[in-house]
């Protein structure tokens, strides 16, 4: 008997001949899924058909674009029971990067046919649920001077490029960090607050491993004071990401907690998911397994239901 699932498609994402890329996906899911085909557009986007979804009982919803149709659709679900499935068809793809889901069209699929599911961590950020991370300073500056024709020629390349040129403008802030244990005041360039992140995300890299699933934030802050050591220190961070090591610098440090309250002097931009949503002060909560993905099967278990 086939499952029930809602193919939410972004048709402006991918390639230019959406129509082909649907068709796979159709070819690849429909003999095990009974499929409810969804294409967002400017007047329903992904966050209002994945509520529908949620509200029509569907078991499974897959969310086929980049990373913003993912992130809404991602967020619907939180806090549910429906298993979240994922085909990138992005210019980064960061979601899919963080949890190690293929990017290719045919082993995305695959992926969601094996049935692999587990329980990740979201958070809640000034109110928004958050899949992967929250920046301030450097970071939000970095990402909001990113411009979308960047990202659709270079991918993540684009944000690496992006930060370089924003290092002449690398600017100190004062910030009260409040966690579960402490309160501290740090002079930083760059806070980031992440649940997940790949290793594009550069500057959240300061812990061993971002682990997703263990109910707790991992948090990056750079206190660099000139654009010159900003830039030995976001290589460093590079280089203890991919080799998941711990960064060793006196101008980084981290720290892990389930709850964290930042304000700043001056307020600096915050940039939670890729989307600028104010100024600080920042305040996010780590709600744990609040979001079943389909994943690889490496890394989850075998959905029996």
């Amino acid at each position: 008997m086939r499952r029930k699932a809602c193919l939410i498609f972004n048709p402006v994402a991918g390639s230019n001949n959406f129509q082909e890329e649907l068709k796979r996906i159709k070819e690849l899911l429909s003999p095990n899924f009974e499929l409810d085909i969804q294409l967002t557009t400017r007047e329903k986007g992904a966050d209002k058909l994945a509520q529908e979804a949620v509200n029509k009982d569907f078991e499974i919803i897959i969310a086929a674009g980049g990373d913003g149709t993912v992130s809404k659709t991602a967020k619907a679900l939180g806090e549910t029971n429906i298993s979240l499935g994922v085909i990138p068809r992005g210019t980064v793809n960061a979601f899919a990067s963080a949890l190690g889901i293929p990017e290719t069209l045919e082993e995305a699929c695959e992926t969601i046919l094996s049935g692999n599911t587990r329980r990740i961590d979201i958070g809640r950020c000034n109110g928004r649920l958050m899949m992967l991370l929250a920046g301030i300073g450097f970071e939000a500056e970095t990402v909001e001077n990113t411009t979308q024709e960047a990202k659709q020629d270079w991918g993540a390349l684009a944000y690496l490029a992006s930060g370089v040129k924003q290092l002449r403008e690398f600017e100190i802030f004062e910030a009260e960090i409040e966690t579960d244990d402490e309160k501290i005041h740090v002079s930083a360039g760059a806070i980031t607050v992440a649940n997940a992140a790949p290793i594009t995300s550069i500057l959240a890299q300061g812990p061993p491993n971002i682990i997703y699933d263990d109910g707790l934030l991992d948090v990056t802050i750079i206190s660099s004071d000139t654009w010159k050591s900003a830039f030995a220190a976001s290589c460093h961070l590079l280089q203890t990401g991919l080799r998941r090591n711990e960064a060793k610098r006196d101008d980084i440090s981290y720290l892990r907690t389930k709850n964290i309250k930042i304000k700043t002097n001056p307020p600096q931009k915050i940039v939670l998911d890729g989307e600028m949503i104010g100024y600080t002060p920042l305040e996010v909560e780590c709600i744990q397994n609040g979001l079943q993905v389909i994943v690889p099967m490496q890394s989850g278990k075998k959905d029996v239901s």
